[in-house]
């Protein structure tokens, strides 16, 4: 899992956090390198290590190179320690969803899938992921009071200061309800960990971008990722941050309209969403109404993975739809990566895609464009609801609040 190479302070300002940054980005892993870049003095230096070696957090790995120019035994190296806590992390589609147990350096532990519909209410489903989470700390072995956090993917905008979803088009039910609380709680009572255990709640598709981006292409400057399943949605990182708009909101393509779709009336509403004629629930409609058998994305994923002609061609003509608004996603942000993932990410659809894209598209905005799939499948909002948890809590100024909370 790949930082993002916040600098924090440098200078004599620099704090435990700042040093506790600079190892795990790996710019600064020995002690005399940790001199050089802040400028503190050696005793300083030791006195604020002191204080992570005492909290767990960091620890010390084989001889490093030699910090003087004048030689003698090589440094200690230091590692931040991600043995000393896990994260738990769910991700929530229309009718499945997906939990894992995550090191702090983004190994999956323990893992589990299964059907959750979200139609059945948030107290239900986030009571039932209580449960969840109670059986992979049983199956990955750790106590419940390892958890440092946890983060959830869910398919609506989120407010990033209450994490709760607002007027979520998919999500009956659970516009502006706490999930952080009920989550917690349900942690609490199933897997007999501490109701207050922090909770971040994010969009799937953000996180399935944040993960992709730190795992395969933490050099790329502007990532883009279009989920296409049940609904649409994007993420996109720029400079390594999720880029969420005024209130959460940014990259639900899913509800741009397009010509095509004058009579179709989406999910949210209106009529002539994209969602509505080219996401997965919309080509499962259209199956369905020639007799085939399916009702949401992921049952059209089946029926292409098994090469079911009509889902073949139903899926390249939705990649198309998506690929004419997609050049004008990739005019307007000039992304170095436009990631597909989701059930319609398979060679159909993105052959669609690519058809319109590079037709419509200056060729000036494709110039420098890699068009791929998913790197991590599945997993991808598992872990970048993973690293956000982790860069949340182990930001600088965070530490230093966790640091004097354990009277270290």
């Amino acid at each position: 899992m790949c930082m993002n190479g916040r600098a924090g302070r440098v200078g004599n300002q620099a704090s435990a956090g700042d040093l506790l940054e600079l190892v795990r980005s790996g710019r600064a892993t020995t002690r005399g390198a940790l001199q050089q870049a802040t400028g503190l003095s050696r005793a300083t230096v030791g006195q604020r290590l002191d204080r992570l070696f005492r909290a767990g957090w960091l620890r010390e790995g084989a001889g490093g190179p030699v910090d003087s120019p004048l030689g003698g035994r090589p440094s200690i190296t230091l590692e931040f320690d991600d043995a000393h806590a896990v994260v738990l992390t769910a991700d929530l589609d229309t009718r499945h969803a997906r939990a894992a147990v995550l090191s702090l350096t983004g190994e999956i532990l323990a893992e589990q899938a299964g059907l959750l519909v979200l139609g059945d209410g948030p107290d239900a489903v986030l009571g039932e992921l209580g449960h969840w989470f109670a059986e992979l700390l049983r199956k990955a072995g750790r106590p419940a009071d390892e958890v440092c956090g946890i983060g959830l993917a869910v398919p609506g905008p989120v407010d990033r200061d209450t994490g709760r979803v607002v007027q979520p088009p998919i999500m009956p039910g659970w516009d502006g309800y706490d999930i952080r609380g009920r989550l917690g709680r349900a942690f609490a009572e199933h897997a007999h960990g501490r109701a207050d255990v922090p909770v971040l709640v994010d969009n799937d598709a953000n996180l399935m971008a944040y993960g992709e981006q730190r795992t395969a292409y933490p050099d790329c400057s502007a990532f883009a990722l279009v989920k296409v399943s049940t609904g649409i949605g994007a993420g996109v990182v720029v400079g390594g941050t999720i880029y969420r708009g005024i209130d959460g909101g940014a990259g639900d393509i899913g509800h741009i309209r397009v010509p095509e779709g004058t009579d179709a009336l989406c999910r949210c509403g209106s009529y002539g969403c994209l969602a509505a004629v080219a996401s997965g629930g919309a080509v499962a409609a259209r199956l369905a109404e020639a007799g085939v058998p399916a009702a949401s994305g992921s049952d059209v994923r089946e029926l292409l993975t098994a090469g079911h002609p009509e889902a073949v061609a139903l899926a390249r003509e939705a990649g198309r739809r998506v690929g004419d608004v997609l050049a004008t996603v990739v005019t307007l942000l000039n992304p170095g990566v436009l990631m597909i993932a989701g059930d319609l990410a398979g060679t159909p659809f993105l052959t669609g895609v690519r058809e319109l894209l590079y037709q419509r598209a200056l060729p000036r905005s494709t110039a420098h464009l890699d068009v791929v799939t998913s790197r991590l499948g599945d997993r991808a909002g598992l872990i970048g609801a993973g690293a956000l948890v982790v860069e949340h809590l182990y930001a600088p100024e965070r530490v230093e609040e966790r640091l004097l909370a354990l009277g270290v």
